[in-house]
């Protein structure tokens, strides 16, 4: 499988969808959802830049805004690439 390095203050995320359904069987439309930020889960940091640290790592899950990524297909996987600055917060369980 091919290798992606992000450079200087990037991300590289896989996408979690959303449920679409609430637990109680509501059918949640897509006009909502389109609009809202997105989570994935973070498989690959940059080194960051000016000797800014990373706030990020590998397998953290974040919350980012739907128009920052862009979106990248390694053998048949759908992968984001997104600016360290587009990623709003860290979920943490």
């Amino acid at each position: 499988m091919s290798t992606l390095v992000p450079l200087q203050d990037n991300v590289i995320v896989k996408p979690i969808e959303d449920e679409t359904t609430t637990a109680s069987g509501i059918v949640i439309p897509d006009t909502i959802s389109k609009e809202k930020p997105m989570k994935g889960e973070v498989i690959a940091v940059g080194p960051g830049k000016e000797d800014i640290p990373m706030q990020v790592k590998e397998g953290d899950v974040v919350i980012f805004t739907k128009y920052a990524p862009t979106e990248i297909k390694i053998k048949g996987q759908e992968l984001y690439v997104l600016g360290i600055d587009s990623c709003l917060a860290i979920v943490k369980e």
